[in-house]
């Protein structure tokens, strides 16, 4: 299959490591141009190297964090200077600590609220005029299966990242007519640093031995393992692509069919 990639324009945030990397390696092998942002320049000017060297996109980067309080200006603003536009944005960003509901410090939730979610919706905001202009736009925002089946372990995040829910379908319905199409990703169980540290912070709390801890997960998933970062930004891809024109304000799930509801 086509996905129609060659030459689209790319912003994908958090994309250092783990999914977010995956999802620009994944738009970059397919043609597409890549601007890969976060806050470590080594590991992104290195990740930038590596992917531009394999031949097909081309892969751009910019530093920049996401809790600063013009983040979303700054990347909108390498975006035009960079790629000359946005084609497609992936909003990605970094989690809040694990932990239960009732013992959350909500400081810390109003502390992670920006980055997670006020960030994302400004830059959301600053790119999508022009993609309605031109008649073709794809906003994929990666978050978790916990906004529809909550994680007991991750309160904060369960939280903050089911305020995009309503966002992102809302967004999609004032969009659609102009060819734009907005979506959610929802990784269940993909095998990243942020997994591993979970399953650490887990480990750590729980006593029980990280091999413990990693085979009481799988078994609560029917594939049986867990996912690959590209198995996950294949399906990115797919949302990104032209074939799916047809697919907008939807929760998309990466799980293995972990989460237990239809």
């Amino acid at each position: 299959m086509d996905f129609g990639l060659t030459g689209k324009r790319a912003l994908v945030t958090a994309a250092s490591r783990g999914l977010g990397l995956g999802i620009a390696t994944a738009l970059a092998a397919e043609g597409a141009h890549v601007l890969i942002a976060g806050r470590s320049t080594d590991k992104l000017k290195a990740a930038a190297e590596e992917i531009t060297a394999k031949g097909a996109g081309k892969v751009d980067y910019v530093t920049a964090d996401l809790t600063a309080p013009d983040a979303a200006e700054t990347l909108a603003k390498a975006s035009e200077d960079m790629l000359g536009g946005v084609d497609i944005l992936v909003n990605n960003t970094g989690g809040p600590p694990p932990g239960k509901m009732v013992d959350a410090d909500t400081d810390v939730l109003a502390a992670h609220f920006d980055p997670m979610v006020l960030t994302v919706i400004k830059l959301t905001q600053k790119l999508i005029g022009p993609m309605r202009a031109q008649g073709w736009g794809r906003v994929i925002t990666v978050a978790s299966s916990g906004v529809i089946q909550p994680i007991p372990t991750l309160g904060l995040s369960n939280t903050l990242r089911s305020a995009l829910v309503g966002w992102s379908k809302s967004m999609s319905n004032d969009v659609a007519g102009d060819g734009v199409t907005v979506n959610m990703l929802l990784p269940g169980r993909i095998h990243t640093e942020r997994v591993d540290e979970l399953d650490g912070s887990a480990s750590a709390k729980s006593g029980k031995s990280l091999d413990e801890v990693r085979a009481a997960s799988r078994a609560t998933i029917p594939a049986g393992r867990y996912g690959t970062v590209e198995e996950f930004a294949a399906v990115a891809c797919f949302l990104a692509s032209a074939p799916a024109s047809y697919v907008t304000g939807s929760l998309v799930r990466c799980d293995g069919g972990a989460i237990k509801s239809v």
